[in-house]
């Protein structure tokens, strides 16, 4: 499965992408592009990977990620098996700052838009009325033609950009910059730790995947997703257990050994030391909000 930069197609009569997908599961590949990207999830859950940050994403989720920030939003292993009949559904936009003209996006009543670009490259959340009003005007952007087109992505970005509904999901300063070789070594490395983070994985085997030594393994690992190899496992893990907790009735004990630990203690200190409350609070707040 190589991984490669991703390219986005456009026709001669469009400045912009905007796709309504409908399919068994979410591209599944760890990926980059230059184009900003716009995505409201219509149907489907998983996890997503956005730069250094992991997150279970859901219907209903919309983010807005910024130029070459890699990502992966990883359906559901439901989704993934082979006689599934689950479908996911979501509305993406691709745009450029350049799409409308080299300089729009620099003229004077613009800088609140460039502003979000910049904070795009951290990944941008957006929340609540925002998000339903922006996925409004992302339905009409399905159908629309010609300038309305354009009307309309400006509506997007002005709603987003004026918003204090948003919030930033990737650490700041960050910079990612692969070319197809390491972008296919992060992506073997991804998938082998999604297919078996449930049980030990030495540092020896990760660094077969990846075709390097140990020691190499570690300082490329830190250096691409700016954590160490045992910290990003250990929130893949934890974030299982979170989901686990969350949507099935399973017992903590179940939980904590299906996500891949074999000591409760050590179970439960790791948990809160990254969600800050313990598996019960996490469970009972959870069953509080829904």
């Amino acid at each position: 499965m190589k991984a490669h930069l991703m390219k986005i197609h456009l026709d001669a009569e469009h400045s912009f992408s905007v796709r309504h997908d409908i399919a068994p599961h979410f591209y599944d590949h760890w990926h980059y592009h230059p184009e900003l990207e716009l995505v409201h999830i219509i149907k489907g859950y998983g996890r997503q990977f956005i730069g250094d940050h992991i997150h279970h994403f859901k219907a209903n989720d919309m983010i807005l990620l910024g130029a070459d920030l890699p990502h992966w939003f990883r359906s559901d292993e439901k989704f993934l098996r082979k006689n599934s009949t689950l479908q996911v559904e979501a509305i993406i936009v691709h745009f450029t700052p350049e799409c409308l003209g080299a300089d729009f996006f620099r003229l004077p009543e613009n800088k609140d838009l460039l502003k979000l670009f910049d904070k795009a490259q951290q990944g941008v959340r957006i929340k609540n009325q925002t998000r339903a009003l922006v996925a409004e005007y992302m339905q009409q952007l399905v159908t629309a033609r010609k300038s309305e087109r354009i009307i309309l992505l400006m509506q997007v970005l002005h709603t987003i950009a004026g918003s204090r509904q948003t919030k930033t999901v990737c650490s700041k300063g960050l910079d990612f910059h692969y070319n197809d070789r390491e972008a296919d070594r992060m992506n073997n490395i991804y998938q082998y730790i999604m297919k078996n983070f449930s049980r030990e994985i030495s540092l020896e085997q990760i660094a077969k995947v990846a075709h390097i030594s140990p020691n190499s393994f570690c300082r490329y690992f830190k250096s691409r997703i700016k954590k160490t190899f045992s910290q990003f496992l250990m929130e893949v893990r934890i974030g299982h257990a979170c989901k686990l907790l969350a949507e099935t009735q399973k017992s903590i004990a179940e939980v904590c050994y299906e996500s891949g630990f074999n000591n409760f203690s050590n179970f439960n200190r790791h948990f809160k030391s990254i969600t800050t409350k313990t598996p019960m609070a996490h469970r009972k707040h959870y069953q509080n909000t829904e």
